[in-house]
């Protein structure tokens, strides 16, 4: 199936251009830079600092840009807001206005052709990485986000992203340094590997949720649950669940479908991080099933 853009695509201005370079030029180069493990081996420091990241940033996408930002399905502090915004960001996945007016923007025309990343409609390259690389998709339409952008950090973090990605960057260069583990060695393992893999997992959701597992709703798309995408994801492979009642913070609806970000969100509830967490009732839950 051709790979097209579902939309016309904005004009093209020598910024954009710039934009658009740099971003592709950082997304190339997180891939490459994987293949320094062949000259940095790794360690246990190494090793750790990896799947940390990986936990944190992942939870921040998942809980943050996707379950807050995008859905609002809780409520939290200014501050905490931001700080969701802020580690979020160093997941290398672009701004948080960004991230989070195309997502509405899928949900709004999942699996059609206004869709921006369907594999339905334009095939699984596309709708995994293709349209992230597109120069069709540097912008956003602010119009889907006034809720979020009134809050001038959020706005300042959207426009100034890679800030958080080289802080960290740096940070697990001198984690090496101070711990004797290498600085290149926690470098590459610590961001590149731990990146790219949040990258990729994540992409999964966009591409692999809209074709394998199975459905327990009537959707108006073509979205599926997976139990493997769940527990890679902290819970985000219910995507079947997500589709069908989208304002929730809870998409494992029921005890064995895992949701670890759902958990950490009552935890928070419970400390006072956060509130107003939403989840579907029995009734909402019971509804409109599939029949087999």
């Amino acid at each position: 199936m051709a790979m097209s853009a579902p939309t016309a695509p904005p004009p093209r201005s020598m910024a954009n251009k710039i934009y658009h370079g740099i971003t592709t030029f950082v997304f190339v180069g997180l891939h490459v830079a994987c293949f320094g493990v062949i000259w940095t081996g790794i360690n246990a420091t190494a090793a750790i600092l990896c799947i940390v990241l990986y936990v944190v940033r992942m939870w921040a996408i998942t809980a943050g840009y996707h379950r807050y930002f995008s859905h609002r399905s809780y409520k939290t502090s200014r501050v905490f807001q931001f700080i969701l915004a802020f580690i979020g960001s160093s997941a290398t996945q672009k701004g948080v206005l960004w991230w989070a007016a195309n997502h509405r923007h899928h949900h709004q025309h999942s699996d059609t052709e206004e869709d921006v990343h369907s594999p339905i409609q334009d095939g699984f390259l596309w709708s995994h990485i293709g349209w992230i690389m597109s120069e069709d998709y540097l912008t956003y339409d602010g119009e889907r986000v006034k809720d979020l952008s009134k809050y001038p950090e959020l706005r300042w973090i959207d426009k100034y992203h890679l800030v958080s990605v080289v802080g960290l960057a740096v940070l697990c260069y001198f984690i090496g340094s101070w711990t004797g583990a290498g600085a290149f060695t926690t470098l590459t393992w610590g961001y590149f590997v731990s990146t790219v893999a949040v990258s990729h997992v994540t992409f999964s959701i966009n591409s692999l949720t809209h074709m394998i597992g199975k459905r327990r709703y009537v959707t108006s798309d073509d979205s599926r649950n997976h139990w493997l995408l769940a527990l890679l994801t902290l819970g985000e492979g219910w995507h079947n669940n997500h589709h069908y009642y989208q304002t929730s913070a809870r998409q494992g609806f029921y005890w064995w479908e895992v949701d670890i970000s759902y958990y950490t969100l009552v935890f928070l509830q419970w400390i006072g991080i956060v509130w107003d967490v939403r989840v579907p009732d029995e009734n909402v839950m019971s509804a409109n099933r599939v029949q087999a």
